[in-house]
């Protein structure tokens, strides 16, 4: 690491001063310069102020009364750190922790094998089970393994459970996974504070 630059007068042979300029170089094995000790690192001017010593006489600002005044509750050590003054305090108005509302929680209208053998037809899509009234006419379908299926369909779906994939595959028939309406990553935040921004 470089050090900023010092300049110095020095005294010449004819008892003047010439402004001398020494830098510090970079030496052989520090990468980075002239390493920095701990004692050489200060705060900014004006970053880090002393800490106001009061109570200790009159003599100096804070003395006697220590800026809190004359007489009083607040001139006391009777007040406990959080006290409004007899109001509900922020450590109780505020809700607690009660859990938490996901807001990129992804919801399934689910559908299992049993009610797809029922159907008719060789092609089960959202849209068909949708006409007959097997799922909510909006939002994605999941396909679960509860039943069995005993003929070959052509299943497509958002979601499908790893057994009810393995029952379809082996009634001979197929699974094809829709992609989501917002795409591969997260849905979109609602019902909370991030649709607003």
């Amino acid at each position: 690491m470089w050090r900023r630059s010092i300049h110095e007068r020095a005294p010449t042979r004819s008892g003047g001063a010439q402004l001398h300029e020494r830098r510090l170089v970079q030496q052989p094995g520090h990468e980075g310069g002239v390493p920095v000790k701990v004692h050489d690192l200060k705060p900014a001017p004006g970053s880090a102020r002393p800490r106001r010593r009061v109570g200790r006489g009159i003599a100096g600002k804070g003395g006697k009364t220590a800026g809190r005044g004359m007489k009083g509750q607040g001139a006391r050590g009777s007040v406990p750190p959080g006290f409004e003054g007899g109001q509900t305090p922020l450590s109780l108005r505020i809700p607690k922790l009660k859990g938490f509302k996901n807001p990129f929680r992804v919801e399934y209208a689910v559908v299992n094998l049993d009610t797809l053998d029922t159907m008719e037809g060789d092609e089960i899509t959202p849209d068909t089970l949708r006409a007959r009234g097997l799922v909510h006419k909006q939002g994605l379908v999941k396909v679960l393994g509860r039943g069995q299926i005993g003929r070959a369909v052509q299943v497509k779906a958002h979601a499908i459970s790893a057994s009810a994939e393995r029952a379809i595959t082996a009634a001979g028939g197929s699974v094809e996974i829709l992609p989501p309406p917002f795409g591969h990553g997260r849905p979109p935040a609602k019902g909370n504070a991030l649709t607003n921004r």
